[in-house]
């Protein structure tokens, strides 16, 4: 721990007990460090802990939920009668509204985290509505990284009056349909998060402290406990002055001693309090015979942040203090107990016809591929297409990818590139931490304080092929299905702790390593940085992840090549996935200079940035999502020829896709083409929230893009 008030002689007692513990972690299984972190993941909202408790309990043998919502064990008999406690719950909002049109607004319960950045942390991330029948998924409304220019006035730090949570619904019909009520708590939806030398996420504090009660339960049931009866007590309601422990106490008669596991700080405790100092718990804890309690804090970095930290040797000191405290001994390398899984979220709700779309989306879209690091989704592109399709391909230098089929006359080219938005290693302190740079345009307060993965590349293979795009060997193709990499570098971006403004100065990351320790694991400057990420079924149609532009359209192409005959083609028909499209549109380029000349028309498969989100004026790019894919005919960089556009339509309308059309901002690797005679269109889906880490679409949407592509190709000229 960081640093200690002495309060006593027993605290000097536990000081000199934790300073005799090796506290080093290093070197021991990561399935402590595992255990340790599974329990961040808890589903415990103030107040709604019966919820999740009932269930823990079935879970743990030797544990009970009561009706306040506590995890309870009790071991041993007669006296001393101590507790031990822990603060299960965390800071939540509930559901405060539900719109005519199908949005959750929110408010805190309780007082929340004091963390200054808490609030909008939750923008563009995944949530969990914990409803009666189990959580259903949801993610908070961004607006679109696109229309930036619309938003620079926004300046102020984001409150929870500014949240609106998008659970994939189009009416509050539909979201009653999916299970949720008003009130309905709502948290992150997050993996548990250990690295190197740490636990991070949402109160790691907290619930490290629930991890070491655990653990101590564990311990003195197989090693016998201390004289006297041991209350083991997961608290609810915390966040509202202990209130579940204060009940537990009021109805169990008298006590000789607690200590109390408290959420991080910043700076490490054991502390001994007068009970008068717990407010109204205090009254309580008088009547039950305690005058003091003894309070373990653990060091946190960023306390109250989504990504909280704590080191492991911060928990291991944490784990022996309250030992010590309660008259317990454990050895240092015990195995720590894990939290019960968490219960899935809940799909029962989603159309099984679109499974097949969801399914091949979500394959590319877990997949991390920022500029230059495009190789795993090159992979999976190429074991997609269609054994006809998989034998033409070609893979150039830089690491596009072609498919050509039909005669050669009137060449119409379909483009989606396999790159996202994120970051590069720059420089890295001796500390460890990483300065970074930006690859594409990134929603940069959607990425502060949030998970950090730091990725390697393929071993002497081509990773990002950065060639000129000249070269199309065999062997680029070759390497590319056989790519492979080591896992990522767990780690966090780095938060403000004090912020007087919304937008982030300064974009960093640490992995849990100094310079040092990061240099033997090979990292080094230009490796890709990224976020965690999970594809998401969102409501009945809709689906929710970060890479949405343009694992979408990569999705859309791999539907359309698999669903036709290249022998019935009347035309030449290019299919292409590019690199680099995020920031420089470099692999359109370079297919432009290969192909540019010849082809009659480009259509770029990429997003329709919609305008149909609260957050945003209906003015232009109001395509709504579910009612059919979109001609993008006007954007930043261009405008699609008007007999090319009534083509579009005239095979929508004969093949009976619905089709919208629009304006909208930004820009497609078509306009590589534009400038050698090409026509340039866009096909698109419309798309929710972009470049942000919970981009939206509606899977109708997709499934008919990919139809209108195949009729398209089939139309020749």
């Amino acid at each position: 721990m960081a640093s200690r008030t002495n309060s006593g002689s027993l605290v000097t007692m536990l000081l000199a007990a934790a300073a005799a513990v090796p506290v080093s972690l290093a070197a021991q299984q990561d399935a402590r460090m595992d255990a340790m972190a599974s329990w961040v993941a808890v589903d415990a909202a103030t107040g709604y802990e019966t919820r999740v408790t009932p269930g823990m309990a079935e879970a743990m043998p030797g544990w009970n939920s009561d009706r306040w919502g506590n995890l309870v064990a009790v071991v041993g008999s007669g006296s001393p009668r101590r507790i031990v406690a822990c603060a299960l719950d965390r800071p939540s909002y509930a559901a405060s509204q539900i719109t005519a049109d199908g949005y959750l607004r929110v408010h805190r319960i309780g007082r929340g985290s004091s963390h200054p950045l808490w609030d909008q942390a939750f923008e563009a991330q995944p949530v969990r509505v914990l409803t009666r029948t189990g959580p259903v998924a949801g993610v908070v409304a961004r607006s679109n990284g696109h229309f930036a220019a619309q938003h620079r006035h926004e300046i102020a730090v984001v409150g929870a009056d500014d949240l609106w949570v998008d659970v994939g619904a189009e009416s509050a019909e539909e979201v009653a349909d999916l299970g949720i009520e008003l009130l309905d708590p709502i948290a992150r939806h997050l993996p548990p998060w250990p690295l190197a030398g740490g636990v991070a996420g949402p109160d790691a504090g907290r619930r490290l402290g629930c991890a070491a009660v655990a653990t101590l339960a564990a311990a003195v049931r197989d090693s016998g406990a201390p004289p006297g009866e041991t209350h083991f007590v997961m608290s609810a309601q915390e966040v509202l002055g202990w209130v579940g422990l204060s009940s537990y106490v009021a109805r169990g008669g008298s006590f000789d001693q607690v200590v109390v596991l408290a959420p991080g700080e910043a700076e490490g405790a054991i502390r001994l309090r007068s009970s008068a100092s717990f407010g109204r718990f205090g009254a309580v804890l008088e009547s039950a015979g305690v005058g003091e309690v003894t309070v373990v804090v653990p060091a946190a970095s960023s306390p109250g942040s989504h990504m909280e930290h704590v080191p492991a040797e911060e928990a291991t000191t944490m784990l022996a203090a309250a030992a010590t405290a309660a008259g317990m001994r454990v050895d240092p390398g015990i195995d720590w107990v894990a939290a019960p899984e968490r219960t899935p979220l809940r799909a029962s709700h989603a159309d099984p016809s679109l499974d097949r779309t969801a399914d091949l989306l979500r394959s590319l879209v877990d997949l991390y591929a920022v500029p230059d690091h495009e190789w795993p989704v090159r992979r999976r592109v190429l074991e997609s297409l269609p054994e006809w399709a998989r034998e033409r391909a070609v893979v150039d230098d830089m690491g596009n990818v072609m498919v050509e089929a039909g005669p050669e006359r009137d060449t119409t080219v379909f483009m989606a590139h396999m790159d996202e938005v994120g970051y590069e290693v720059g420089a890295i302190s001796s500390g460890g931490v990483v300065t970074l740079r930006r690859k594409g345009g990134v929603v940069a307060t959607a990425w502060e304080g949030q998970t950090a993965l730091l990725h390697f590349d393929p071993p002497g293979a081509p990773s990002a092929l950065t060639g000129t795009g000249d070269d199309t060997d065999p062997r680029w193709k070759a390497e590319s299905l056989t790519a492979s990499a080591p896992p990522p570098i767990p780690g966090v971006f780095l938060t403000r702790d004090v912020a007087e403004s919304k937008n982030v100065i300064s974009e960093r990351a640490w992995f849990g390593m100094d310079a040092a320790a990061l240099a033997a694991r090979g990292v080094r400057e230009g490796m890709a940085v990224t976020m965690y990420k999970e594809g998401l079924r969102l409501g009945r149609h809709r689906f929710v992840a970060r890479a949405l532009d343009d694992r979408a359209g990569s999705t859309a192409l791999l539907l359309a090549i698999n669903a036709i005959d290249p022998d019935e083609l009347d035309s030449k028909v290019i299919f292409t996935w590019s690199v680099h499209e995020e920031g420089g549109l470099r692999g359109a380029g370079a297919m432009a200079r290969r192909f540019a000349k010849s082809t009659h028309r480009i259509f770029s498969v990429d997003t329709f940035v919609s305008s149909d989100t609260p957050l945003e004026s209906p003015h232009f790019a109001h395509a709504r999502l579910g009612s059919g894919p979109v001609l993008r005919a006007i954007e930043n960089s261009g405008v699609s020829p008007d007999r090319e556009r009534q083509r579009v339509i005239r095979v929508a309308r004969e093949a009976g896709i619905p089709l919208q059309i629009g304006l909208t901002q930004g820009g497609t690797d078509g306009t590589r083409f534009t400038f050698w005679g090409a026509a340039n269109q866009g096909l698109s889906w419309p798309g929710r929230y972009s470049h942000s880490p919970g981009e939206v679409l509606d899977l109708r949407d997709l499934t008919q893009l990919g139809e209108l592509i195949a009729a398209v190709a089939r139309a020749g000229n």
